[in-house]
């Protein structure tokens, strides 16, 4: 059954056997934290990063390279489908596992597409294979440690997502100053053979504890009905689901609108880029110790509302600023899921984790595969990002006042906070 526990407590494990590992401990917790980071960074937001080559080399618009993004966006959401109906039936290694076949594949695919035919395939490949590794990576990788340990380790599954955002952003520069626009398939093709790697280490020596999946729920569909098991379910998903539209407004336009509005450089977007992911690096664990120690309920509420106040900020476009801005937004991009994700952690049991988390991730995924769509039509429309990072700025205001809402965490000496 579920956690008692508001905010960050204890899950209750139930019918749970360990099974000896090949990799334990703080191994399997990197190896866990790179899936990710093939899954999210490589798989879903080098597009982002990539966007301005691949729209002039393939010599497309805004809008269909906004489209090309939400086919990504929309595999993800179309693999969380997937996700929340299959761990009630099968093991959440086998789903991991079946998802960095699919994310390998697309990255290979994406990294000799001739056209944008062949990448909207790859795209969706590598966004279908991000939701099947990233939803049952959080509890794999807790699993590996003692519980204490919890909020440390969802925390590192952030910075392997900022790990790889900022060896993207690394590579990108070496590859557009090398090659031209033409270099974003070279990105994606080194992407492919780490991605190669980690495959191998993940099937040949990750394993987990989980030894049979959990029988559907008598009366459930999906997960719905067990994620309105958790407490605070409706407030937690709102959120999440305006993170979801917030968050690609900013990450999957911020080199374009550099570029375009701004006349930042290829070198000064990617610096902006390699910030971005250095923050991610230690957004989540920063974060996550904030809401240990003031609650989830501020703590989301405070990230929420600093990213509307970031991005008023980039928008102008100051240099100086701009790269602070999206150091911060770097920060606040790891801070907020990481901290969504805790919560469900540590709000549900182990037999529950997968069917809850994956139904709180369907809104989420509904949002953020529009996010693109609409942010380049905007773009294309007005003829400039200005739209696009006000619209972000005001849905994180939302997710402000949605996790205003989330239940008061018990203290230990009496009283809620």
């Amino acid at each position: 059954m579920a956690a008692a526990g508001l905010g960050y407590g204890t899950p209750t494990y139930s019918g749970v056997e360990h099974r000896r590992r090949s990799l334990s401990g703080w191994w399997a917790v990197v190896v866990v934290a790179l899936s990710a980071a093939v899954a999210q960074a490589f798989g879903r937001f080098t597009f982002g990063l990539l966007l301005p080559a691949i729209r002039d080399d393939l010599g497309v618009s805004n809008s269909v390279a906004g489209l090309i993004g939400t086919t990504n966006v929309g595999a993800y959401l179309v693999g969380t489908l997937v996700v929340a109906y299959v761990t009630a039936r099968v093991r959440l290694l086998t789903v991991m596992r079946t998802g960095f076949v699919c994310s390998t594949a697309g990255l290979l695919l994406s990294a000799f597409a001739p056209g944008a035919g062949v990448l909207v395939i790859g795209q969706f490949l590598s966004g279908f294979g991000g939701a099947c590794i990233w939803i049952p990576a959080p509890i794999i990788a807790t699993d590996a440690l003692p519980p204490e340990r919890r909020g440390l380790v969802v925390g590192l599954m952030g910075s392997g997502i900022g790990t790889g955002i900022l060896f993207s952003g690394q590579l990108s520069g070496i590859a557009r100053s090398t090659y031209g626009d033409a270099g974003w398939r070279t990105v994606y093709l080194v992407e492919a053979v780490i991605a190669v790697a980690v495959l191998l280490i993940v099937f040949a020596f990750l394993s987990h504890r989980q030894d049979r999946p959990t029988p559907p729920q008598r009366g459930a569909r999906g997960g719905m009905a067990v994620l309105r098991r958790m407490p605070g379910w409706a407030p937690l998903t709102l959120a999440y689901t305006s993170f979801g539209f917030m968050y690609l407004l900013i990450i999957a336009f911020l080199t374009t609108k550099l570029e375009d509005d701004n006349g930042w450089t290829e070198s000064e977007t990617s610096l902006a880029f390699t910030l971005l992911g250095l923050a991610v690096i230690v957004g989540g664990p920063i974060f996550i110790s904030l809401g240990r120690r003031i609650g989830p309920r501020f703590a989301l509420a405070s990230a929420f509302t600093g990213w509307s106040a970031t991005t008023i900020v980039v928008l102008p476009g100051w240099f100086e600023i701009g790269l602070v801005g999206s150091a911060f937004l770097g920060m606040l991009f790891a801070g907020i899921p990481g901290m969504i994700t805790l919560y469900v952690v540590e709000n549900t049991s182990i037999e529950e984790y997968g069917p809850t988390f994956a139904a709180a991730t369907l809104a989420f995924g509904l949002a953020q595969m529009l996010s693109p769509q609409v942010g380049g039509w905007l773009a294309d429309l007005t003829g400039s990002f200005t739209i696009v990072f006000l619209l972000s700025a005001g849905f994180a205001l939302t997710g402000t006042a949605a996790s205003l809402r989330l239940p008061a965490r018990e203290r230990a000496d009496g009283p809620a906070i």
